[in-house]
């Protein structure tokens, strides 16, 4: 079960609440390490009382301004700060799926279609490769607008991601796909399960 990080409200209270059903593992995508450090984090999974076996704790760069050497340098006070829990590298770029590959246990992609991901995969398992270690698991999700007005909020949240900082303008500028077309924007429940393939 996957929850959402947000400055307003903290994927980790979240899944406190759904750590009440047993048998699941807990993952948040993602953590930006710029607003939430990993000592805070740790304070975080301490005072809430979950277990760092179940956990799946994605993090990402947020606006640093050399996201790989903080992703890269983050890394080892993340496995002494929360040790246990299973790191999950936010990854766009190929450089950072190289990175999520070689070095943490699972990348997570967002805003990107599915012919674009299935490239990124391979930039994770080359990681991997040069680093003598298993592919580890790939998460991610389809942003998904359902409703009537689903392509105009569909875009409305695109536009907004497309311009947030430079590593998704440079990632956006890689995908170079229209504007509204990254996920999936349908008139009802249905069709927004056959447009994502399930």
């Amino acid at each position: 079960m996957w929850s959402n990080d947000h400055p307003g409200a903290k994927g980790l209270e979240t899944l406190a609440e759904f750590a009440a059903a047993p048998g699941i593992d807990l993952g948040v995508a993602v953590i930006a390490l710029d607003r939430t450090p990993p000592a805070s984090i740790a304070t975080d999974i301490e005072r809430l009382g979950l277990d760092p076996g179940r956990l799946w704790l994605g993090v990402g760069a947020g606006f640093s301004e050399k996201p790989l050497s903080k992703m890269r340098e983050s890394l080892a006070e993340l496995r002494e700060r929360v040790p246990g829990v299973r790191l999950v590298l936010a990854a766009m770029g190929p450089r950072m799926c190289a990175l999520a590959g070689a070095a943490y246990d699972g990348a997570f992609f967002n805003w990107m279609t599915p012919a674009f991901a299935a490239a990124a995969r391979k930039q994770v398992a080359a990681g991997a490769r040069e680093a003598n270690r298993e592919t580890p698991p790939v998460f991610g999700y389809v942003r998904t607008a359902v409703g009537l007005d689903a392509s105009a909020r569909l875009l409305k949240e695109e536009s907004f991601y497309r311009d947030l900082h430079d590593g998704y303008r440079k990632h956006f500028a890689r995908l170079d796909e229209p504007e509204g077309t990254v996920g999936v924007a349908t008139a009802d429940g249905p069709g927004a399960q056959s447009a994502a393939g399930l």
